[in-house]
């Protein structure tokens, strides 16, 4: 199986998420992409309530595409969410054809040597760069120490989760930020209200 994971907070997941996992698998061919919300991130804070939501809204907003898939595997390793031993977890499970592949945006990229296991992880992954800017990026030290990745030329999507929290908090419209099932569950449950 050819398999790409889309690891993240999710906090919450919007379109640009869902265009870029479209994007990759236009693109690059793969069986599924695999949504991997984080249980604890581990630069983030930590509210076991909010981690079942962040979960739930991606099982919604991805459920009418059959190549995308949720996984609760750091859900179920519990501790904190580190991306090299989900990753292990996954060649244990799957027989993965190559390297699983790993979407990221620059700016979680442009920290991947402060990530735990690092040079481990780089070893069974290669990265799919999604530029979160329109600044040009230059990671060529990444590429001379081992690191294999490539980057998309999908137009920058200019959303984040923090700009949509903070909107949700000033009673603006998300509409067209979100999907209808993620609005939805985020009025249900009364969500980044407070």
């Amino acid at each position: 199986m050819k398999l790409c994971i889309f690891p993240g907070t999710f906090n919450p997941i919007h379109r640009a998420h869902l265009k870029m996992a479209e994007y990759v698998l236009k693109n690059y061919g793969f069986d599924k992409i695999m949504f991997i919300p984080a249980y604890r991130p581990p630069h983030k804070d930590y509210s076991p309530d909010m981690c079942l939501h962040r979960y739930n809204m991606v099982k919604e907003a991805i459920k009418y595409n059959p190549k995308f898939e949720i996984s609760d595997i750091e859900f179920k390793l519990e501790g904190k969410s580190y991306s090299y031993l989900t990753v292990l977890e996954l060649y244990k499970k799957y027989n993965i054809d190559g390297n699983i592949k790993f979407i990221i945006g620059t700016d979680a990229f442009s920290q991947i040597k402060t990530w735990y296991e690092t040079d481990k992880l780089k070893k069974i992954v290669d990265f799919i760069v999604f530029i979160r800017d329109n600044k040009t990026v230059n990671f060529e030290n990444l590429k001379l120490d081992g690191y294999n990745f490539k980057f998309t030329n999908m137009p920058f999507t200019d959303i984040s989760s923090t700009e949509l929290r903070q909107r949700i908090v000033e009673n603006k419209p998300i509409d067209n930020l979100v999907t209808e099932e993620v609005k939805e569950y985020i009025i249900k449950n009364g969500l980044y209200r407070n």
